[in-house]
């Protein structure tokens, strides 16, 4: 019986010529190919790869100089236009620049363009997390193509999206805290979204978000941790949140503490795994709170004649194993690292510096001071003439080498004895 059933599929159907049957089954197939191919050209043209243009190197640079003692000056060795990078990106051997939509690795030697990356989309802004370059594209109202590039060549990593608003930082390592006037998220080196917190786009959960309406004024990052201070509707004064993102369970996100600070107009400097620093107004002192949000003290600082209060909300900082430097807007403070408690201040700079061996070089009007990162004793001032300066100068380290951002300029600085 099974047999019979079988052969029977196998006959013409009553009525239908074999021609007409064949013609429609090649009529269906010719559909089907032309549906398919459709649905290819679509999304290539609509694939971020589509109007991506990526150009490799061939090699890993050659090594920069490693550094040794501070030698005698610095001289200018090349500069590039980088308005797209918020700190100098001196890394994977290399120097990386940012202008527009391109961003490019160079020789830090020359300046030589050895690597480049090119979106039909404007970026936002760029970083530097987990041994990779970040690149944030904005695509409408939102800076959401975030494209990840290897330093020393180039070449494309992962790739994701996220919901930050133009304005937007990318700070810290694991998580990496994308920050927002309204909104911020974190992400793992993985590129997965851990925590979400403020006006997310798309809630899954209402009533996840504990409080709504709230402005966001200032952020720092440490592993596992995100600080924010925020001025929220019907509360007296500005609140700090410390976000716990390894905790958060889908929209609800959540916190190490979140007390309001009593006052307004302060600034979160830094965060580290135990304690929060924050700048108050008035009388300059730092604030600490440890990790439950209980006050650890108030100290006072010398921030020197100018206090400013960075546009996007992130204290200009550098840091080494031992300290964390933090350029007030007139002064750079030593933080010890643990404690985020002054050590020493240096007024009259420029920027908080960098390390340079075992010795700290910071910017200052008419050249670069050589400091005890200990103490803050300056030994000497090596010229350097950047004509009249009206932002903040950030130094980063290249071996021997200086990468030294000027506003939206990148100069490069090379040993001249």
């Amino acid at each position: 019986m099974l047999r019979a059933r079988t052969l029977r599929s196998r006959l013409p159907l009553p009525g239908v010529p074999a021609e007409r049957r064949h013609r429609g089954d090649r009529l269906v197939a010719a559909v089907l190919v032309l549906l398919l191919a459709g649905v290819a050209v679509l999304y290539a043209v609509q694939s971020p790869a589509a109007n991506t243009e990526s150009v490799p190197a061939t090699a890993a640079p050659d090594p920069p100089p490693p550094a040794g003692a501070v030698p005698s000056g610095f001289t200018e060795l090349w500069r590039a236009a980088s308005p797209d990078t918020p700190v100098p990106l001196a890394v994977g051997d290399g120097v990386v620049v940012a202008d527009g939509s391109r961003v490019s690795g160079r020789d830090p030697l020359t300046g030589a363009e050895r690597w480049s990356y090119t979106r039909d989309l404007p970026l936002c802004t760029t970083g530097y997390a987990d041994g990779r370059v970040l690149a944030l594209y904005r695509n409408d109202e939102y800076c959401s193509e975030l494209s990840t590039l290897q330093p020393a060549v180039g070449t494309r990593g992962p790739a994701r999206t996220l919901d930050a608003r133009p304005g937007t930082r990318l700070i810290g390592q694991d998580p990496v805290l994308a920050t927002g006037q309204d909104y911020v998220e974190t992400f793992r080196s993985d590129l997965v979204r851990t925590a979400e917190y403020g006006t997310v786009r798309a809630l899954e959960e209402p009533g996840s978000q504990p409080r709504t309406g709230c402005a966001f004024l200032s952020f720092a990052s440490a592993p596992d941790r995100a600080a924010v201070l925020e001025r929220c509707p019907g509360e007296p004064a500005e609140r700090l949140s410390v976000l716990r993102p390894s905790g958060t369970e889908g929209d609800r996100p959540a916190f190490d503490s979140s007390r309001v600070v009593g006052t307004d107009g302060a600034q979160v400097v830094a965060v580290s795994e135990e304690r929060v620093a924050v700048l108050l107004p008035g009388v300059p002192r730092l604030a600490v709170y440890d990790r439950g949000g209980r006050g650890v003290g108030e100290f006072p600082v010398d921030a020197g004649a100018t206090i400013a209060r960075p546009a996007d909300g992130v204290a200009r900082t550098t840091a080494d194993d031992a300290r964390r430097y933090w350029w007030t807007g007139g002064a750079t403070v030593a933080l010890d690292t643990r404690s985020l408690q002054p050590a020493w201040s240096l007024p009259g700079t420029l920027g908080p510096g960098t390390r340079y061996g075992s010795r700290l070089l910071v910017p200052v009007p008419g050249g670069i001071a050589d400091v005890d990162p200990a103490t803050g004793v300056v030994a000497r001032t090596l010229p350097v003439d950047r004509g009249p300066v009206t932002a903040p100068v950030l130094l980063a380290a290249q071996g021997a080498l200086l990468a030294e951002l000027r506003g939206g300029e990148l100069v490069a600085l090379g040993p001249s004895g």
